[in-house]
């Protein structure tokens, strides 16, 4: 996945969806307010002063037209903040054959209803056997005393598509929960007991009962303003 941004520096993210930066342009500075796409608790992603990578939609409709894409922390790690791009990065992952677990698919599709609790699955595959494949991505950005962890925060609706995810493989399907991590200092993944424990035994239940949980982590190449960003490298879940 490839971008040009434009750089600022955050002054503040609050009411989840929101920040304020510092832009500067020929010697004029000028503080802005720009869209975050990131419902997380964003914990260590979001210091003031850290360096925002932002991109500008021409869409005159919206309100906000600059959005919060990538994060330079003062310990110099990249982040990709904006969770919309975990399901991109996954499926150019896919459709690339990236993910060797997951190369072998004759057809793929997005946001599949599935289960018995009104879900919908990332992704949904089909190999040349018609056996089917249920992915569901999660965005991995917590990094703590070096070990990444996921959830930032409490996740009812992460206990609900685990829930599913055992259901899938009781039925007889594959089922995956992929971790999507879009931190440049995580190279380990574990479940944050310590946050959501109910997520924590879920996940080791779903392990034990037959799905498989990858991990997969991004590789940030920058060329001035140009940006490639994409899932390369597979890093460990220690459950």
């Amino acid at each position: 996945m490839k971008f040009t941004l434009q750089p600022s520096t955050l002054i503040k993210r609050y009411k989840r969806f929101l920040a304020d930066v510092i832009i500067e342009e020929e010697n004029v500075t000028t503080e802005i307010t720009m869209h975050c796409a990131n419902t997380g608790a964003m914990t260590g992603c979001a210091e003031p002063d850290d360096t925002v990578w932002y991109s500008t939609s021409d869409n005159l409709k919206r309100k906000y037209p600059n959005s919060w894409e990538l994060t330079h922390t003062q310990a110099q790690h990249w982040i990709c903040v904006n969770t919309i791009r975990a399901n991109q990065l996954t499926e150019e992952a896919l459709l690339n054959d990236k993910i060797a677990e997951l190369s072998q698919h004759s057809d793929l599709r997005r946001e599949v209803k599935y289960g018995d609790e009104n879900s919908k699955i990332d992704f949904h595959l089909i190999d040349k056997n018609g056996k089917e494949t249920f992915i569901e991505v999660k965005s991995v950005t917590l990094l703590t005393d070096g070990q990444g962890y996921f959830p930032d925060a409490v996740t009812q609706r992460g206990q609900k598509h685990l829930r599913e995810l055992i259901a899938m493989t009781a039925n007889g399907h594959r089922a995956v929960l992929l971790f999507a991590v879009l931190h440049s200092g995580i190279n380990t993944v574990k479940p944050a007991e310590h946050i959501d424990n109910k997520y924590a035994e879920l996940l080791r239940e779903a392990s034990q009962r037959g799905v498989e949980i990858l991990a997969y982590k991004a590789l940030f190449k920058k060329d001035n303003q140009d940006f490639t960003i994409a899932l390369s490298n597979k890093v460990p879940v220690l459950l």
